[in-house]
C-alpha cells in the first residue's frame, strides 16, 4: 500500500474509533474476535498494520503481549466495571484499548 492509501485508511480508522460499552461487545468476545491494544501502543496503528497485513509489526505485537485476544480475566473486569473501552473495527476483529490509567493493561 503507497503512503497517500495509507493515510486515507488511517484517517478512516481514526473516523470509525468510539467508545463503546464492553457489554455492547460481549457476542464479539464470545465469537473470540476481540483484540485487545495495550495502552503504550497507538490504537489506530494497530489496526492500521493489521488492515494492511503489516505481518512483521503484527508479529512483534502478538509475541511482545502488546496485542492480543481478550483474556476471561480482562472481560470479567470489563463486564463487571461496565468498562467504556475505544473501539475500532478491522473485519473480522474488533480492535479495544481501555482509556482508564491502573487497568490490566
Amino acid at each position: 500500500m503507497d503512503a497517500p492509501d495509507r493515510k486515507i485508511l488511517k484517517a478512516k480508522l481514526n473516523l470509525d474509533t468510539a467508545l463503546i460499552s464492553w457489554h455492547e461487545l460481549q457476542r464479539h468476545f464470545a465469537a473470540g474476535n476481540v483484540i485487545s491494544v495495550r495502552t503504550n501502543l497507538d490504537l489506530i496503528e494497530a489496526a492500521l498494520c493489521i488492515a494492511t497485513n503489516d505481518s512483521e509489526k503484527v508479529g512483534k505485537w502478538l509475541s511482545s503481549g502488546m496485542i492480543g485476544k481478550v483474556s476471561d480475566e480482562e472481560a470479567r473486569i470489563w463486564f463487571d466495571s461496565k468498562a467504556e473501552l475505544w473501539a475500532v473495527v478491522v473485519k473480522p476483529w474488533v480492535l479495544v484499548q481501555d482509556p482508564v490509567a491502573g487497568s490490566l493493561q
